[in-house]
């Protein structure tokens, strides 16, 4: 069993704080549904990744199609928040597990 994969249990609650604020600040369902969902996924690859880690392959797909769909986002809005910082920092993790891939 390898150690706890920190960075990427803060991602997931980062993840999941931002669908918890999108809810309170606007009512938003939708950003409190995929906030949920995401972190979850996260926070599951998190846990994969922990236990052993050579197995992050599910936690870079979640944390690129995450990059995908916000990076989009902030490309038509041009607002960092949420969408750019989510994007950005789903960049730095798919860049983080891509340098594991290469290594």
């Amino acid at each position: 069993m390898g150690s706890p994969d920190y960075i990427s249990y803060g991602f997931a609650l980062i993840v999941f704080s931002g669908g918890l604020i999108g809810y309170a600040k606007a009512g938003s369902v939708p950003s409190l549904a995929s906030g949920v969902a995401f972190a979850g996924l996260l926070a599951y690859g998190a846990y994969r990744t922990s236990t052993d880690p050579k197995d992050f392959l599910f936690l870079i797909a979640v944390s690129g199609i995450l990059l995908g769909v916000m990076g989009y986002r902030f490309f038509l809005s041009g607002k960092f928040m949420p969408a750019g910082l989510v994007a950005s920092l789903s960049l730095l993790q798919v860049g983080r597990l891509a340098f594991r891939l290469a290594a």
